[in-house]
C-alpha cells in the first residue's frame, strides 16, 4: 500500500508510462482524442490500452484527493 501512495513513484509513472510514447503525441492523449470523436472502431485491446496507459494519472488523482480531504492534525493542550 506504501507504493500507492509514493508521490515521487506516481509521477514517475505518470512522466513515463502515462505519456509513453511521446512521439508524434502522448500515446493516452491520443487515445483520449479518440474516445471524444465517438470511439468508432476502438476494440477491447484499444481499451485496455486507456486503462493501462492511464492508471498512473488515476492514482495521481487518487493522492490528490485524498492529501485535500485530510483533516489537519491540530494537538491542542
Amino acid at each position: 500500500m506504501k507504493l500507492l501512495n509514493d508521490w515521487k513513484l506516481i509521477i514517475l509513472l505518470c512522466l513515463t508510462l502515462g505519456l509513453a510514447p511521446f512521439f508524434p503525441e502522448p500515446h493516452i492523449v491520443g487515445k483520449i482524442r479518440w474516445i471524444a470523436g465517438g470511439a468508432n472502431g476502438m476494440t477491447v485491446k484499444d481499451w485496455f490500452d486507456v486503462v493501462f496507459h492511464g492508471f498512473p494519472f488515476i492514482l495521481l488523482v487518487r493522492i490528490l484527493i485524498i492529501k485535500l480531504l485530510k483533516k489537519p492534525n491540530v494537538n491542542r493542550e
